[in-house]
């Protein structure tokens, strides 16, 4: 492609996109990429030729159906840029709920993150509440790496830990809160995922065995039976199709009190585990 301006990226983009799609992606390519005004934009101003081959490049990746934001390399999440690779899920805003519902918990908890990928939840609630000790966990390395730099960029204070939640530690009354965004998504379910979620996004950080739905969940829950100190909770981002044996699960690892609550769209998105009732929601 070249001299590619507005009106001639989103005419690429829509042989793969919806027309309205590509006319959002185009705009945002070229206003978050290129610092392009919206008026030169949509004046059909073309980039500068020593910028053209960037803009070519990655309108190719688009084309393929490569999430924006892996293309650009970052993502928005409660208001701040992070910055996200292959190694780490682009992050969701229904995710920023369950961030919300973390920061109405205590004036100064010790937080733990299990399965931080690209840090965009425990450094937004580092960031929301300075007095929090907060602590992440991954498996991966990239991951840790990826989550440091934002909490480095960002002027986050957390410790990043490598560990994995199916063997965690033995660790006795430690947290107030553990927060987790596990993988949960079964194998079975792949048939109905957008292509640009199962070839580019982590498989790691996705999928659990078809006859282990609960596999992470259950591991955290267990751990966080020894691990939470007095009046500690879990909060979990879950799957609305095992809200039920999520229930029972947390029963069985002995825990008196389960809250479901709805994301922004209505989706029953989130469990809240503990031997207390929920006040703060």
């Amino acid at each position: 492609m070249e001299n590619l301006n507005y009106t001639s990226l989103w005419r690429s983009l829509s042989a793969v996109y919806d027309d309205g799609e590509a006319k959002a992606i185009a705009r945002y390519v070229l206003e978050e990429q290129f610092d392009m005004p919206l008026n030169d934009i949509y004046c059909g101003i073309s980039l500068p030729d020593d910028r053209q081959a960037e803009l070519s490049a990655i309108a190719e990746r688009l084309m393929k159906k490569e999430p924006l934001q892996y293309v650009l390399g970052a993502a928005y999440f409660c208001g701040r840029k992070f910055a996200v690779g292959k190694d780490v899920l682009i992050p969701r805003p229904e995710t920023e709920d369950l961030v919300e519902l973390v920061l109405r918990q205590g004036e100064s908890p010790a937080v733990l993150d299990i399965g931080t990928g690209s840090g965009c939840i425990v450094v937004s609630v580092a960031l929301g509440n300075p007095n929090a000790n907060v602590t992440a966990w991954d498996i991966s390395d990239n991951a840790l790496a990826i989550a440091s730099a934002n909490a480095a960029r960002l002027g986050a204070n957390v410790c990043f830990e490598h560990c994995d939640a199916l063997n965690p530690p033995c660790d006795m009354e430690k947290w107030d809160i553990i927060v987790s965004n596990p993988p949960y998504i079964c194998n079975n379910e792949r048939e109905a995922m957008d292509g640009n979620v199962l070839d580019y996004e982590p498989h790691l950080a996705l999928f659990v065995p078809d006859d282990n739905p609960l596999l992470f969940y259950r591991a955290i829950t267990r751990y966080a039976h020894k691990a939470l100190r007095q009046g500690g909770r879990i909060f979990f981002e879950i799957n609305p199709l095992y809200v039920l044996p999520m229930e029972k699960m947390a029963r069985e690892e002995g825990f008196l009190h389960t809250t479901v609550l709805a994301d922004r769209y209505g989706r029953q998105r989130f469990m809240v585990i503990g031997n207390e009732p929920l006040q703060n929601i």
